[in-house]
């Protein structure tokens, strides 16, 4: 199982010039591509290949803010320690096995 130690947390800005940018909670894992998310290559991927683009990149879980906000409201994860909460998450989920 991959461990919390090689997963690292990315937070970052991303959508159109016409609109708002959305803030994303990216988990990635670290050995499979240390550098983490390349923003300018996710910005110029085909929408169509865009999950295919993450995965190469090591993602292995992506949130948008509000779904991340709507977690913490919940009670599944906490602010407190955001990269420790979404690696439990992605492990309970049985995302990470």
């Amino acid at each position: 199982m991959l461990k919390k130690d090689d997963t690292k947390l990315e937070i970052f800005g991303f959508g159109d010039d016409d609109s708002d940018e959305d803030t994303f909670y990216c988990l990635v894992n670290t050995t499979k591509n240390p550098d983490g998310i390349d923003l300018e290559k996710l910005s110029n991927a085909d929408p169509r290949k865009f999950d295919e683009v993450l995965n190469e990149m090591g993602c292995i879980l992506l949130l948008r803010g509000d779904e991340v906000e709507e977690l913490i409201n919940r009670g599944d994860i906490t602010d407190t320690n955001l990269h420790k909460s979404l690696y439990e998450l992605a492990v309970d989920e049985g995302i990470i096995d």
